[in-house]
């Protein structure tokens, strides 16, 4: 335990010393460092699915080296400080898990996140879905949304029945597509958004899944243009039924 906090508190100790001393740290703002550290947690989600553990722990050092700025940052206009974050995080938790700190009884961990949904409401929150931040991408703002709702048990009673409202929704698409409606955008959207719920119910996680088919093609598709470079050929000069027979190529390699 003392290693972790002298770890820390030299990451705290260097942030004063950047802060105070290095001319690019000084002038970086919350504003400024924002897309930064969307960057760097796109960096860690890219590790994570590759599975680089060496990688994931550079990661996870550049998003602490963030969270630390942010909390120096605000600590020169007095607003709060690193003491004042990790306080905030601590209070939530143990107020957030009775079932560990009191006396609450789970059986299982989707009643623990039912409760957690209940004592958010309980805090003043409006609604479940107050959570779920806007500015998230649609496809994971989907996943957080209906888990926001089975919290409160909103939710299908099995997978089947999911299932069949994702072949409904497929055929009112084409139904909409077929009559060149003004609704198709709407309905491929509720295909989507039931698609991404009948993941759910497989276990299965519908931004990992797409994100692991999105390499698989980008791999598939260099694999065809360094193929077809070496043969003096250009993939923008070929038909798609002779690209096709290096993209069944790249499918046997990978």
């Amino acid at each position: 335990m003392n290693e972790k906090l002298v770890a820390f508190e030299r990451l705290l100790n260097i942030m004063d010393d950047l802060r105070e001393k290095c001319p690019w740290d000084k002038k970086q703002t919350m504003q400024s460092l924002r897309h930064l550290t969307i960057e760097e947690t796109y960096e860690l989600t890219d590790a994570i699915i590759e599975n680089d553990l060496d990688e994931i722990k550079k990661e996870l050092g550049d998003l602490m080296l963030h969270l630390v700025f942010y909390a120096k940052i605000a600590s020169e206009t007095n607003t709060f400080d690193i003491t004042d974050v990790l306080n905030s995080i601590c209070d939530k938790l143990v107020h957030r898990h009775p079932h560990v700190y009191g006396d609450t009884k789970v059986a299982n961990e989707e009643e623990v996140k039912s409760n957690w949904e209940k004592l958010k409401l309980k805090e003043g929150k409006k609604s479940v879905l107050e959570g779920v931040p806007k500015s998230l991408p649609a496809l994971v703002k989907a996943i957080r949304i209906q888990d926001k709702a089975k919290g409160i048990g909103f939710d299908w009673d099995n997978k089947d029945q999911v299932w069949e409202k994702v072949k409904e929704e497929i055929e009112e698409f084409k139904v909409e597509v077929e009559n060149k409606s003004e609704q198709i955008e709407d309905e491929f959207g509720d295909v989507l958004f039931s698609l991404i719920n009948y993941g759910r119910f497989l276990d299965l996680n519908p931004e990992d899944a797409l994100e692991k088919t999105n390499k698989k093609f980008i791999k598939r598709f260099q694999y065809m243009e360094a193929e077809t470079k070496k043969e003096g050929k250009e993939l923008s000069d070929m038909s798609l039924t002779e690209m096709d027979i290096y993209w069944n190529k790249a499918k046997k390699l990978q």
